[in-house]
């Protein structure tokens, strides 16, 4: 590993100097980034998952058997106050200046919770969906956070040319238990065309989205830098490691990055 004899200075310059000289950032992001904004990790020793009897009841045989009492608990689970007033922390607003510098980033994010576009990026792929939408399963109506929230349980209001109402239980966007997650294809041909792999704030134990550092690195031979507060089983084989908060590192390392692209049409000014 290139950052093992790095002391953390000197890898907060190998991040800048990477970041100045690639163009095509593919990022992957965990909950590490999301808990920065407040918004509380499922997997930790406190959190929701630890709940077994609530974890399966995020799964999609339970919203299709008992769609009725899923709400409740899907509300319980992701509309919590911490989701609903969550806001862009440093790292999500990083990356989005980095788009704004010309860059292409393009984001394959594990968080429900949408920072990322608010932030700024357009190529934001969720893995795992958006707790703010909803659709019908039956005719497919799409419908927005305002619509969940109205009532306890969210039926479809769509009419026929007749009046009928559909009237069906909705689907979260959120992918549930049992099902597959989405854009694990582009994610691979991104990471294979990419000059650098991000990996932001995962523990990188969840499969398949955790095999996707791996095979940048085995198939691709794209560069991949961690930034985490924990171990990865990547770390070994990654060109750099940070160990810190997602925010504080890509905060400082983009502005750097930004410094000095500004420079010479100061300079000329």
């Amino acid at each position: 590993m290139f950052s093992e004899s790095l002391d953390q200075a000197e890898a907060m310059t190998e991040l800048i100097r990477v970041l100045q000289d690639s163009e095509n950032i593919v990022v992957l992001t965990g909950a590490g980034m999301s808990t920065e904004s407040g918004i509380p990790d499922f997997r930790s020793d406190s959190g929701l998952w630890q709940d077994d009897e609530l974890m399966q009841a995020m799964s999609v045989n339970y919203l299709r058997y008992f769609p009725e009492r899923f709400w409740p608990k899907f509300k319980h689970v992701f509309l919590r106050p911490e989701y609903l007033q969550a806001q862009p922390n440093a790292g999500h607003l990083a990356l989005g200046l980095l788009e704004g510098m010309g860059k292409r980033i393009q984001i394959f994010t594990q968080n429900v919770d949408g920072l990322h576009g608010v932030a700024g990026n357009t190529q934001v792929f969720e893995l795992h969906g958006n707790f703010g939408l909803a659709r019908c399963p039956i005719c497919h109506t799409p419908y927005a956070l305002n619509h969940i929230l109205s009532e306890e349980v969210p039926h479809c209001v769509w009419e026929n040319q007749k009046g009928v109402v559909c009237g069906h239980v909705l689907d979260p966007d959120t992918v549930l238990f049992g099902q597959d997650v989405r854009h694990y294809g582009r994610a691979q041909l991104a990471i294979a065309n990419a000059d650098v792999m991000l990996v932001l704030g995962t523990s990188l134990t969840v499969d398949p989205v955790a095999e996707l550092p791996h095979f940048a690195i085995e198939q691709c031979h794209t560069r991949l830098i961690i930034v985490n507060m924990e171990s990865t089983y990547c770390d070994k084989w990654a060109h750099l490691v940070i160990r810190g908060k997602v925010g504080e590192v890509l905060s400082q390392a983009v502005a750097r990055v930004s410094s000095a692209r500004d420079f010479p049409q100061r300079y000329r000014a």
